[in-house]
């Protein structure tokens, strides 16, 4: 991974970069002498994790659709400078690899219905996050039963009487019933409405929990299968990492062919 984003390093135009929504967040509170190389450099390594395994369809968050762009941008500029040409498929026929561009162009796979982002349960207009450290503030896939209903009867509300959805003055309330639509995928907005339309917060949390809890349990249970059998885990893990390896070390050695660096035989 490193390897290749080094490479594509070369190919980036650093203007690109400087668009970047993260780097000019951070460049504008801290000054961009006080913003790290790794932080500017960060969306390329991104990149290479999407391009190394020739990916076509990637599931990402709204949030991260410009990082995908970049990820396509990279690609078109990187196969259409080295990928063209007598000369590139002379130094294809020379390493014994087919004269193809190197990469594959990419396609989001953007979650709809609200399914993309879930929000914190300290604060419905911050997105749920794993490093929030807070843990109170997001529902863990392993959570028992118990942490999760304790979680939801704290997370917080507000004071206004009845529960509804997409109103921008409440955005606590849309973001639990979010959570509960869901987790039971196969009923309808409206129906979900019409069950809790006369339901207070100290009702409608006891059964919120009891539905995410109801949606975890078979994770929870086939996680615990899984790692129960060792050998079975460690042996599925090998052949992924056999089979993506493969797939890498292709892909990287036609990027350096591509770019023109003596392959050892």
């Amino acid at each position: 991974h490193a390897e290749l984003a080094w490479l594509l390093n070369c190919a980036t135009p650093m203007n690109w970069l400087e668009r970047m929504i993260q780097f000019k967040d951070k460049a504008k509170k801290a000054g961009t002498e006080s913003v790290g190389v790794g932080l500017f450099t960060y969306p390329i390594l991104m990149a290479a994790d999407i391009l190394l395994y020739q990916a076509d369809r990637v599931p990402v968050g709204e949030d991260q659709r410009q990082h995908l762009e970049l990820a396509r941008d990279i690609v078109r500029r990187f196969n259409g400078e080295y990928c063209k040409g007598g000369p590139y498929k002379k130094r294809c026929k020379k390493a014994g690899i087919p004269s193809f561009p190197a990469f594959t162009e990419p396609e989001a796979m953007i979650v709809k219905a609200g399914g993309a982002r879930v929000m914190s349960l300290a604060d419905g207009t911050n997105k749920m996050s794993k490093s929030d450290p807070a843990d109170g503030s997001r529902i863990n896939v392993l959570d028992p039963p118990k942490v999760i209903r304790d979680k939801i009867k704290r997370c917080k509300t507000d004071s206004l009487p009845g529960i509804e959805w997409d109103n921008p003055d409440r955005p606590e309330a849309t973001n639990l019933l979010q959570i509960y639509a869901a987790v039971q995928p196969e009923r309808s907005r409206e129906d979900i409405m019409e069950e809790v339309k006369d339901m207070k917060w100290g009702d409608f949390k006891p059964v919120l929990a009891e539905a995410v809890v109801a949606h975890l349990e078979p994770i929870q249970k086939r996680y615990a299968e899984v790692r129960a059998d060792e050998e079975y885990l460690r042996g599925v893990l090998k052949e992924g990492a056999d089979a993506a390896d493969e797939i890498a070390q292709r892909t990287l050695k036609t990027a350096k062919v591509a770019m023109g660096f003596s392959i050892p035989k």
